[in-house]
């Protein structure tokens, strides 16, 4: 199975990690469900990949510590903090098997709202040839880049934040 990074936005932090476990795309979403504006990806974790495309659209060198990250789910005040704490968890413990909820920084989300439909193709083709780009030829980045963008934009216009749910895979 390969990992799903499912990108949103919510208005707070309470919303963003409802129900940790529930898909955030969903075609059949629960009736007390949020309604989740969501961009379904894989392969793209927020520091690695997503990270990457910050970086051209900045037109800086990537870093690790250019998207820096909260986690949010599983909480971190909970996380084991010994071998044999870690030894002791159950399978389906999320600290193990996920998911996993991130909120991105807002230098982040403001760098893909503020890219300029005409840089689009541009920054495009070259998120493709990162090092941490998991693309190739085939896959339709312009159209991946697209959503970022629009999530990013309805995001900042809302005042919202945006997170990614996760499941590694």
């Amino acid at each position: 199975m390969s990992a799903m990074h499912d990108y949103y936005r919510a208005p707070d932090r309470a919303t963003a990690t409802w129900r940790p476990n529930e898909l955030r795309a969903s075609h059949r979403p629960l009736p007390d469900a949020p309604e989740f504006d969501v961009v379904e990806t894989k392969w793209v974790d927020p520091n690695g990949s997503l990270g990457s495309l910050v970086a051209v659209i900045k037109g800086v060198p990537y870093s690790n510590d250019l998207v820096e990250t909260v986690t949010l789910y599983p909480p971190i005040d909970g996380r084991p903090a010994t071998e044999d704490e870690w030894l002791a968890l159950p399978e389906d413990s999320p600290y193990r098997e996920g998911p996993e909820i991130e909120e991105l920084p807002v230098s982040a989300r403001d760098a893909l709202a503020e890219l300029d439909d005409a840089r689009l193709p541009e920054v495009a083709q070259r998120w493709t040839i990162e090092p941490l780009s998991s693309f190739d030829e085939s896959d339709d980045v312009l159209d991946l880049v697209k959503e970022f963008v629009t999530l990013a934009r309805r995001a900042k216009e809302s005042g919202q934040l945006l997170y990614c749910w996760w499941i590694p895979g």
